[in-house]
């Protein structure tokens, strides 16, 4: 691989393709806070990161251009009360076809009780997040959505008792 500096752009390439370790700390330090508050002022993420506005604003267009900033969003309050708990569901297929895979998650997004769901590796093969009023509520759903949804073989359940970076204070680091 070579490797060369593209001072035109400012950017580390690497066989044309932009590097991920031409991230240096202050680059690390305008990701954490991006993270903490997207909604943080350019003159504002300036100060806190130590350069001039038009330099980190050269640094955030260069990580977005890089992919490593992927895109901004936003955390909705669904409306929810602090008497909702999040259910964490681990679900193991029946066989990991991609068949199987694509008929799974077909069903899922028919459902917007299903707040989030997640492919993953390990012990089970989706990780699913739905939020409730109670057990019985759960219930419900358990019964008219999870155990109907195709090639289900294992559903496991957890319960939250919180989510701790959901309540962050504002400017709290």
């Amino acid at each position: 691989m070579v490797s060369m500096y593209d001072h035109s752009s400012n950017k580390l390439r690497t066989n044309g393709r932009l590097c991920m370790a031409a991230i240096d700390a202050i680059d690390r330090n305008i990701l954490r806070l991006l993270r903490l508050n997207a909604r943080l002022s350019n003159a504002r993420l300036a100060e806190e990161v130590g350069l001039s506005p038009s330099a980190c604003l050269r640094r955030i267009r260069l990580l977005e251009e890089a992919g490593v900033i992927r895109g901004y969003t936003a955390l909705v309050d669904s409306g929810s009360s602090e008497d909702t708990i999040a259910v964490i569901i681990n679900i193991t297929l029946e066989r990991q076809t991609e068949e199987h895979l694509d008929r799974f998650e077909a069903a899922v997004r028919k459902h917007p009780e299903i707040r989030e769901c997640f492919l993953m590796t390990g012990g089970s093969d989706y990780l699913l997040r739905v939020e409730v009023g109670g057990a019985g509520e759960f219930e419900k759903i358990h019964k008219e959505i999870l155990s109907t949804l195709p090639g289900v073989l294992r559903i496991h359940s957890s319960f939250s008792i919180r989510n701790v970076l959901a309540t962050r204070i504002k400017g709290q680091r």
